[in-house]
């Protein structure tokens, strides 16, 4: 087991769309006192346009989003505060991004789930503007983080209680909290 991790550090819950980001993100942020940062709200207007379209989202699309979350983090951490953040980070170069804008002080729980799973979840939320046609295209982009380091994965398939208490155990071996 790592040594703790006694600066403060930002952590991004990721995954595709109906994985359980917010809530297992704000399960984390309660257990941990911390600040939580829904990702969605922190996308530009016309990414939410474009997704309520059904339209997937460009990298040209997601750079300017990503930036506005590595700033958010970067924030945090300049406060000397810790942060935990909701975003899909599906790609490694994504992932790469939000790393070196908080420098290297960040971790991720890749919450990790069946494409059934993910399909029941998506058909049963209500009001959120990312329609189920997407996530094919968000399962095909996805690049599982499988080796990089500070990332702890979590299957999906129980309670957000039970999720969250996986990842804090998990993020503990890593001497996160």
């Amino acid at each position: 087991m790592s040594a703790k991790n006694t600066r403060p550090h930002a952590i991004i819950v990721m995954g595709v769309s109906g994985s359980g980001k917010s809530s297992v993100g704000e399960a984390i942020a309660q257990a941990l006192a911390v600040e939580f940062a829904e990702g969605d709200a922190l996308h530009p207007a016309s990414n939410v346009e474009k997704m309520s379209k059904g339209i997937p989202l460009t990298d040209e699309d997601r750079f300017p989003w990503l930036d506005i979350i590595g700033k958010t983090m970067r924030a945090a951490l300049d406060r000397n505060e810790s942060i935990i953040v909701s975003c899909s980070a599906l790609k490694k170069s994504y992932r790469d991004r939000l790393r070196t804008a908080v420098a290297g002080n960040l971790f991720f729980v890749y919450l990790h789930g069946s494409k059934e799973l993910l399909t029941v979840r998506m058909g049963a939320r209500k009001g959120h503007f990312m329609p189920l046609s997407l996530l094919e295209n968000q399962l095909a982009t996805l690049e599982v983080p499988t080796g990089e380091p500070g990332v702890v994965t979590v299957d999906i398939d129980t309670t957000v209680d039970e999720i969250a208490k996986a990842a804090l155990r998990d993020l503990k071996e890593l001497g996160v909290c």
